[in-house]
């Protein structure tokens, strides 16, 4: 049984971090913990599935340490964008550390290829979705799918532009009204938006670099370890 109140970093994301967040939103937690190093001796070290604990009510996913910091070399977007919270709920001198080192995560073609493939992926469902004529239910889901691929486009390409995430939306409003418009039938907004994206990624001079700093997260990682052996 894996321990998770080693907790080194902890923060509400997702909607209610972009500024997105509806009466309905769930109000979802992301956290990194850390397991006693002596477990990875073990026959069944917390690895794979067993690194990733989630509990509902309230909604919370926790990451061991060692996952958390692979799924971040991936640049997966869900779990990168704790490093670049405004605020935590829980921040211990590792999650500061943590922090420090974001940007050995990031790399040129991880960014583009997460952010970018995140969003075609949300527009693949938007399109088996017909042309607007669903029901309620069905058209609240698919205009949350519009309103994600947009969010991910944009957050993508400001940080290929920049090499800085910034998780909370400057104009919210603008997301959901793109979402209603598309849940009403303009597929081809959101074509098009995808189609612009591509481009702008092509033109961007980033400076990201080609490959992440592993070396970095690495030593972050076995400060880690020392300090739960």
């Amino acid at each position: 049984m894996v321990d998770v109140t080693n907790v080194l970093l902890a923060g509400v994301v997702g909607s209610t971090a972009y500024g997105l967040a509806t009466p309905e939103s769930d109000v979802d937690r992301l956290a990194v913990f850390a397991a006693p190093t002596v477990l990875f001796h073990g026959l069944h070290p917390p690895v794979g599935k067993q690194a990733t604990k989630v509990t509902t009510d309230p909604d919370v996913t926790r990451h061991e340490a060692g996952k958390f910091a692979a799924l971040c070399l991936g640049v997966n977007p869900t779990v990168t964008e704790l490093l670049w919270l405004d605020e935590y709920e829980t921040r211990t001198e590792l999650g500061d550390r943590l922090i420090g080192v974001r940007e050995a995560f990031l790399s040129a073609k991880r960014v583009r290829d997460a952010y970018f493939g995140y969003a075609v992926s949300q527009f693949r469902r938007l399109e088996g979705r017909g042309d607007g004529s669903f029901s309620a239910d069905t058209r609240k889901r698919t205009a949350k799918h519009a309103r994600h691929l947009a969010r991910l486009v944009h957050q993508g390409l400001d940080l290929y532009r920049t090499g800085r995430l910034t998780v909370r939306l400057e104009n919210p409003q603008w997301y959901r009204d793109f979402g209603e418009r598309v849940a009403q039938g303009e597929l081809d907004e959101a074509k098009s938006l995808l189609a612009e994206a591509e481009s702008k990624f092509d033109a961007i001079r980033t400076p990201l670099t080609e490959r992440p700093d592993e070396d970095t997260v690495e030593r972050w990682l076995l400060e880690v370890r020392a300090a739960f052996l």
